[in-house]
């Protein structure tokens, strides 16, 4: 039996934060940041979006978005920036403040470097030589390691498989190890081909900002969730 569990959440409270900070209602909440995010991701050309941060107080919203092409988010004079506040103003019904965070080194992010083999998928070009490609261009920024799974009907073929290309070392055990993950997928002429990416980056042996709500549930319980005597 496979116990496989996402490299991300697998961290969440040792060297990773979360990427919406709320603690109540939790139903409402989750469906508007699924929206808000659906928004941002269709709002913007595919692949210059790595990820988005929402974090919530009483009166207001705070949206953090990674990009590899700021430029593109922000436009022209910030028109592009204040159309999308007014737009997710309608939709959260709250005051939005948007920050824009740019990647400087987008082959070493996992988002973005699933989401460029996506658009290659789907434009048709062979999936060997961007898979390689890929590789190639995270080792050259001293990755540790690159881990690239592709499964679907690949090249149009009538059985559908699945591909690992791997260099390098990815620690997937080792909760100090930096692993970036995403997974996507891409709509094909012939199917859906998935995606999944692992990105090491390195080791974290110091203490490491993560969401404020890190820091709440210790003051309350303690770390690991040991109550205070």
């Amino acid at each position: 039996m496979g116990q496989k569990t996402n490299p991300i959440v697998n961290r969440l409270g040792i060297i990773t934060g979360w990427q919406s900070s709320w603690c109540n209602n939790y139903k409402d909440r989750i469906q508007e940041d699924f929206k808000v995010r659906m928004y941002i991701e269709a709002r913007f050309p595919k692949g210059i979006i790595s990820r988005i941060f929402i974090e919530r107080t009483l009166k207001f919203i705070t949206i953090t978005i990674r990009t590899s092409r700021p430029a593109l988010v922000i436009g022209k004079r910030g028109e592009e920036v204040d159309t999308v506040r007014k737009e997710l103003k309608k939709i959260t019904k709250k005051e939005i403040q948007i920050n824009i965070v740019e990647v400087k080194r987008p082959e070493l992010d996992a988002p973005l470097v699933a989401k460029n083999l996506v658009k290659q998928l789907e434009n048709r070009i062979s999936y060997r030589k961007s898979v390689k490609l890929s590789i190639i261009s995270a080792m050259r920024m001293n990755a540790q390691g690159i881990r690239i799974q592709i499964s679907g009907r690949l090249n149009g073929s009538e059985m559908a498989r699945c591909e690992i290309y791997k260099e390098g070392r990815i620690s997937l055990g080792t909760f100090r190890a930096d692993v970036d993950y995403h997974m996507a997928e891409a709509h094909t002429v012939y199917g859906s081909i998935g995606i999944k990416v692992w990105i090491m980056k390195g080791e974290v042996y110091g203490k490491r900002e993560l969401s404020p709500l890190i820091g709440l549930y210790k003051k309350q319980r303690g770390f690991f969730g040991k109550r205070k005597k």
